[in-house]
């Protein structure tokens, strides 16, 4: 999973190079970000909620939202420009792709400005300086005592983070494995296959303090100040904006907000997120991942269907020049479309279209599923097509049947009948695949699922709880098909 996303992440990077080259190209020539944030009234932060204190889901006021230091940050910002902070959630990879393709504003999300980093960003000056530990089980604190102590180990990070890149160029004959959320993270270290997890001193406090079982070793890696600082991420050229956003970040210096007010607030929504960490007390979020999770699924197959119908009807397409483009074209759709990742897809829609329109998450992602079903769809139908006896075709244009009429009321029901159990199947597998969605911060189960670990410490009890749901909207919806399987056979 983790190989594929980082290829995904490369892939996309690449296909919108270019456009995000000229944008920027265009932007530096001439910057109007602030008038532009201050014209719309809002202010867009990407950031990934699950790396307590800088960021994370709590409870306030009966609804679930992001807190933590850095959202204080973001909306002081954003108070001081006399705009409306607006928080968008995804994943710690995708953060920076967001922020060149126009999808956010600025990042803030305990990020370093790290000299590889300004090559594509702007950062602001910094409003925290912090450091690096090393988070491992209470009961090997006997055994490891910094990042030397790893020979023949395994240390994990999140991918992207310049903890993952410090690991794995400061420690030798150690393996250093990245993941996207530290809860994923604090899970694989509590089943053991992480020795340690290497994160910022702040939220390695977080963790520890909230699980009595973790403790935490110093790191001593060997890092500049731009490696253990924090700073708020502008797109290339935003000149104006990130020297508005310098007098907020330079008055929480001055003032020592961080310390005295930001981090004592982020102690205080963590406390109460560890009060009730039962399953039931988050029933909302698991049931709000269902209805993302089943408005996906239930979009995605019906778009999917009618592109699969015209694209298999395409690809029979008989006759002149036409036909045979048309036909052409249908067939590079759906190898295109079977030949690469749905991941890929997912992110190139978001982050690649969003160059040219902005859209939604939730709508992204029912477009490249769709668009992904479609191809598969139109392959089960040309073969249910295919599957009809040429007689009935012969039969219903011998009766005077036009060719649309024959294949609409005589070989597509037939066809259809054909093909039922693939279609059911494809469903089935949509309800599972909707969770690829969660990387571009989708709030489908998934998602759901990396927001309660992140509130509870607790790894594996949401996982077993989004399995049963999966199951059960699978196990139900399988036997809804079957139902319907039965009664077509019958007729």
């Amino acid at each position: 999973m983790k190989n594929k996303l980082i290829m995904a992440i490369a892939l996309v990077m690449a296909l919108v190079a270019g456009w995000a080259a000229t944008t920027t190209t265009a932007q530096a020539a001439t910057d109007n970000s602030l008038a532009k944030v201050q014209k719309k009234g809002t202010l867009t932060m990407g950031t990934s909620p699950d790396y307590p204190p800088y960021e994370f889901q709590a409870t306030v006021h009966g609804k679930s939202q992001v807190v933590g230091m850095d959202v204080a940050v973001g909306k002081k910002i954003a108070k001081d420009l006399g705009v409306k902070l607006v928080v968008k959630s995804m994943s710690f990879d995708s953060l920076l792709v967001a922020l060149q393709t126009g999808k956010v504003d600025m990042v803030i999300s305990g990020m370093n400005p790290t000299p590889a980093r300004r090559k594509n960003v702007d950062f602001t000056h910094t409003y925290y300086q912090g450091g690096y530990s090393i988070v491992i089980n209470k009961n090997d604190k006997g055994i490891y005592k910094d990042k030397d102590s790893f020979v023949g180990k395994t240390i994990g990070a999140q991918t992207g983070s310049t903890m993952y890149n410090e690991s794995k160029k400061q420690t030798s004959g150690t393996t250093v494995k990245g993941m996207t959320s530290v809860s994923d993270l604090i899970l694989g270290l509590q089943s053991h296959k992480l020795q340690g997890v290497a994160m910022e001193k702040p939220s390695a406090q977080a963790y520890v303090s909230n699980n009595k079982e973790l403790a935490m070793i110093p790191s001593h890696f060997d890092l500049s100040a731009s490696d253990t600082s924090a700073s708020v991420a502008f797109a290339k050229g935003s000149t104006s904006l990130v020297a508005a956003a310098n007098k907020s970040v330079d008055q929480i210096r001055k003032q020592d907000l961080v310390n005295k007010d930001y981090l004592p607030a982020a102690g205080k929504y963590l406390k109460t997120n560890t009060v009730n960490t039962s399953m039931l007390h988050y029933w909302k979020a698991f049931l709000k991942g269902i209805e993302y999770t089943l408005i996906i699924t239930v979009c995605s197959v019906f778009f999917g269907f009618i592109l699969g119908v015209l694209l298999s009807l395409a690809r029979m397409a008989q006759g002149g020049v036409f036909a045979t483009t048309l036909r052409w074209l249908a067939t590079a759709y759906v190898e295109f479309i079977r030949g690469t990742p749905m991941m890929v897809q997912v992110m190139f829609v978001y982050f690649g279209l969003g160059l040219i329109v902005n859209l939604p998450a939730l709508m992204s992602g029912i477009i490249a599923i769709s668009l992904n079903s479609g191809a598969y769809i139109a392959e089960y139908i040309r073969g249910g097509i295919n599957s009809v006896d040429k007689g009935q075709t012969e039969a219903a244009r011998s009766l005077g049947m036009t060719s649309g009429y024959t294949m609409r009321y005589v070989v597509l029901p037939q066809a259809l009948k054909n093909i039922w159990p693939s279609l059911g199947n494809e469903f089935i597998t949509l309800i599972k695949d909707s969770s690829i969605v969660s990387i571009i911060g989708v709030s489908e189960l998934i998602f759901q699922s990396n927001i309660v670990r992140s509130d509870t410490y607790r790894g594996v009890a949401p996982i077993a709880v989004i399995m049963v749901l999966y199951f059960i909207m699978t196990f139900t919806a399988s036997r809804i098909l079957n139902h319907f399987e039965r009664k077509m056979q019958h007729d």
